[in-house]
């Protein structure tokens, strides 16, 4: 139980965004609470080098909340959505079971809005936030190579890029004479000790409770120096309503224990740091911050697609990060000819163990099972590569995450309504064409291109949107809602637009942007009396 009366700041989630804030409240003095709905990850269930691995993965660490059931999941119903929310909830959220790709946003992310007339320019730009850029990799142990030349010159990150073993050289072979960009890719992956972490090993089992302690999460790079600093954080912690004073400012929140006992906990500050569905399932439970209509609505999950090859030479490919060897920009900003607007960044990373092999959903297998199953494994296992593509997704109204309550919790659950865009099924197709293409400058003997993969909703974005507009968004500049002057939202539901690269990055940089203006603003905060 807390044992804060009334903190100054009451964090609501323990992942990215809330760990990011929490340590630049703790750093400034002030007295933070962060509630969890989740439990710590409990690592003697990561089985990587073990013959259960992949079975006790598919479960115990499973991306889909419905599919793995642990302490903190609720029902999030994708029956009218063209892609499955993937998520997880506990210490280190979403952080613990992303694949660590580390990417910056692009500085034109930010005025797409003023550079090709769709969707909105951010309040921010790149340069505003570049210096956060290069704290938070600092803080999650980031390796890569400074000078890639689709960003801006600046400081890059603090460890050296992770080996591009046969895959990766063979992909940057390949791009090279096509003349195409590549670059070793960023990952939140150590490369040496670093910290609290200790230096990859290659299992390529990342998303799936990293046995080696190399990949940064946040219940292993923050929060136990926060405790240890005075923060307190409270698990099995289901956040049910946020409260407020009778001069309208959030005076704190209900929530319900493990053991389903309700509690009222005061504080001077909430910030929301649940994830694009967590937090307007939140907002919207409590009836707050809602004046624009927009909570919940303009869902970006980041359409994604996979284009894999086999070969007939032994390329290790299970060993490695299951982030990325190298990225490419290539085809990443718009050029109209091609039948629409923005772009996508391509990933190359191994395609893992056995069972991997298998999935229908990675090699658009029709049929798995059968007498070609040993035939099918023994030409992947090993031999085969698989080149991501996320693509840009633009906000929509139409796209929302809406209240479905059956009664079954104190907070209700959700439900996506959501359909991938004409415009980004014609940015998949061109993308997963040109990887065509690499592939077979590549050597591929066999080439299986699967666009609009439904697993995929990893990036939860843009269900509270950031502007300067009160009529057009729901946060402003610095995570403040317009309507609730001491309720901020710090988390990716907060961005205007979402890219075509992987969000953690700028989720965290942003977050922390917003962290350090409240503290610069805490003496003209206003708070209950």
């Amino acid at each position: 139980m807390p044992t804060a009366e009334r903190p100054d700041v009451l964090i609501v989630g323990a992942g990215p965004s809330g760990a990011v804030a929490a340590k630049r409240f703790i750093e400034a003095g002030m007295s933070v609470l962060c509630l969890e709905q989740g439990i710590w990850p409990d690592y003697s269930r990561a089985r990587a080098g073990f013959p259960d691995f992949e079975l006790i993965a598919r479960k115990e660490w499973n991306w889909d909340p419905n599919v793995r059931q642990r302490v903190g999941d609720y029902p999030v119903d994708c029956s009218d959505s063209d892609v499955s929310a993937l998520m997880f909830n506990g210490v280190g959220g979403s952080s613990v079971s992303y694949a660590a790709h580390w990417e910056r946003f692009l500085p034109s992310d930010f005025r797409v809005r003023t550079l090709d007339g769709v969707a909105d320019d951010w309040p921010i730009s790149y340069e505003e936030l570049e210096p956060y850029y290069v704290e938070v990799e600092r803080q999650f142990a980031v390796s890569g190579l400074d000078g890639d030349p689709c960003l801006p010159p600046g400081e890059g990150p603090p460890l050296p890029p992770v080996p591009l073993n046969k895959v990766g050289r063979m992909g940057a072979k390949a791009l090279n004479e096509l003349g195409w960009h590549w670059w070793p890719a960023s990952n939140a992956i150590a490369t040496r000790d670093y910290g609290r972490l200790h230096a990859c090993v290659q299992r390529a089992a990342c998303p799936f409770g990293c046995p080696t302690g190399a990949k940064a999460s946040t219940d292993r790079t923050h929060w136990p120096d926060l405790l240890a600093a005075g923060a307190e954080l409270v698990t099995g912690a289901t956040v049910t309503r946020i409260t407020t004073s009778s001069d309208g400012l959030a005076d704190g929140v209900e929530w319900t224990d493990a053991e389903g006992a309700e509690h009222h906990q005061p504080a001077s500050t909430v910030v929301v740091c649940a994830n694009g569905i967590g937090t307007p399932r939140l907002l919207l439970a409590s009836g707050l911050a809602n004046s624009s209509g927009l909570v919940g609505r303009r869902l970006m999950m980041h359409p994604f697609a996979n284009a894999t090859g086999e070969f007939d030479e032994d390329l290790e490919s299970w060993r490695g990060p299951l982030g990325q060897y190298l990225h490419s920009m290539e085809f990443y900003e718009t050029d109209r000819s091609r039948g629409f607007v923005r772009g996508a960044k391509w990933n190359l990373m191994p395609s893992g163990a056995p069972l991997s092999m298998m999935l229908p959903g990675l090699w658009g297998d029709t049929d798995t099972w059968g007498p070609a199953f040993h035939e099918a494994l023994r030409s992947r296992v090993g031999r085969s590569v698989v080149w991501g593509v996320i693509c840009e997704d633009l906000p929509e109204e139409s796209n929302r995450v809406v209240l479905d309550d059956d009664g079954s919790s104190p907070l209700p659950g959700v439900k996506l309504h959501y359909r991938t865009s004409d415009n980004a099924r014609r940015m998949m197709e061109f993308h997963l064409e040109r990887l065509s293409e690499v592939l077979d400058v590549m050597g591929a003997q066999r080439k299986t291109l699967t666009p609009a993969i439904r697993d995929s909703g990893w990036h939860l974005m843009g269900t509270a949107c950031m502007g300067l507009d009160p009529d057009r968004s729901v946060v402003d500049r610095v995570g403040r809602t317009h309507d609730v002057a001491n309720l901020f939202v710090y988390d990716a539901s907060v961005f205007p637009t979402s890219s075509g690269v992987n969000p953690t990055a700028t989720l965290a940089a942003n977050a922390l942007r917003c962290a350090d203006a409240l503290v610069r603003d805490r003496d003209r905060q206003r708070v209950p009396a």
